[in-house]
């Protein structure tokens, strides 16, 4: 039987794109680029290089910023994720041995653009449906035997220079990273693989836990700021939506405090993390990364107006968001939310009406459960005492 797509009478690579293999041990193409470190077993982890097994332009296959700014659909981003094949090694985070693996592993790690990379699989691809609510879907992992880039990476000056620096601190280098203008999946990449820190506390990072590493570092730097600027003086409300996940943002004049509350339409399941102006000294739980996720975007939006305000998240998510794809998206819609001009109000029972009316589900699901709501206008001032 010949290829579909290129007539091959014996094409194992687009065989493998239809879904009629997974016998690929030998691929190239252009990594998007992206790697992945896994969890399980730590601190001996996998390890691992996305590709897909074709050339050019592949950044939109691994990119929530992309997918956003494309307004790309759940089952698109699934087509291109399933097309990824995950070649990845089992190290432990202090001691890469491979040190093939881990040149090319370390600088597709740093750039910010697709490069053509070679690869050997020990064995046939393996079905391997990585399921993780703060990271895309990962199908398919092979165990690497080789790997080769074909092309010079292209590196931010930036990067290079804080990833040589073996004496600034890691959450110094975030930041310095961010204000350089660097994409919040790129600091990711570069935390994930161990690339920046100090040179004794240098390893490689679970990608779960460095997307919250990287929201939580840098939003946590701007709130330090945002608590020293005056107050808003009237109310906000900013909304967006992007595959059934919807969300309406409250901010209200008084010192800064946060809150987000999630409910499902499809069990009314409810998940909820707070912090006072004190701010919080253990994980979301509930809420999970996408708590800092969206402290960031919020954190991004006061540091330009140079105001403060106690803000609360009302996420509802529909059945239509039917495959988990990562907290990236949700920070590029919160981010999205602020890009818009907020609707005013003098009075908190007007700005919920208005909320409600773009709410499938009575609003009150969501006040009762808010604790930054029952303190409001009740804080007594400073010059009161």
């Amino acid at each position: 039987m010949h290829c579909k797509i290129c007539g091959d009478s014996n094409c194992k690579k687009h065989a493998f794109l239809l879904g009629q293999t997974k016998d690929l041990k030998e691929f190239s193409g252009s990594s998007p680029p992206e790697i992945f470190v896994g969890k399980w077993d730590y601190p001996n982890v996998y390890a691992g290089i996305l590709s897909p097994t074709e050339y050019g332009n592949t950044k939109i296959f691994s990119s929530p910023e992309k997918w956003h700014e494309s307004k790309l659909g759940i089952p698109k981003i699934l087509s291109l994720r399933k097309q990824l094949i995950y070649s990845r090694i089992k190290s432990n985070i202090k001691n890469i041995k491979n040190k093939n693996f881990e040149e090319a592993f370390k600088e597709i790690a740093m750039t910010s653009k697709p490069i053509a990379t070679e690869f050997k699989l020990k064995k046939s691809i393996l079905r391997n449906d990585e399921r993780e609510s703060s990271v895309p879907l990962i199908k398919n992992a092979g165990s690497l035997e080789y790997v080769r880039l074909e092309e010079n990476t292209t590196i931010n000056p930036k990067v290079e220079y804080l990833v040589s620096d073996e004496d600034s601190k890691a959450t110094s280098s975030i930041e310095e990273l961010d204000k350089s203008g660097i994409d919040t999946s790129t600091v990711i990449k570069i935390l994930s693989a161990g690339l920046i820190g100090l040179r004794k506390n240098r390893k490689l990072v679970p990608t779960r836990w460095s997307i919250t590493a990287v929201d939580d570092t840098l939003s946590k730097k701007r709130v330090e700021k945002i608590k020293y600027y005056p107050q808003i003086n009237e109310i906000l409300v900013f909304h967006a939506e992007y595959l059934g996940n919807h969300y309406e943002i409250l901010l209200l004049p008084e010192e800064f405090s946060f809150e987000v509350i999630e409910i499902s339409l499809k069990n009314l399941g409810i998940w909820h993390d707070y912090e006072t102006f004190f701010g919080r000294k253990d994980y979301a739980s509930s809420v999970t990364g996408a708590y800092y996720a969206n402290r960031l975007a919020l954190s991004e939006y006061l540091e330009k107006i140079k105001k403060q305000a106690k803000c609360i998240f009302f996420r509802q998510v529909s059945e239509e968001y039917f495959a988990p794809l990562g907290v990236g998206i949700l920070r590029q819609l919160s981010r999205e939310a602020f890009q818009k001009q907020p609707e005013r109000f003098s009075n908190l029972n007007e700005a919920l009406k208005s909320i409600q009316t773009r709410l499938k589900i009575s609003i009150f699901n969501y006040t009762e459960k808010s604790e930054l709501l029952r303190t409001f206008g009740k804080q007594r001032k400073i010059f009161e005492f």
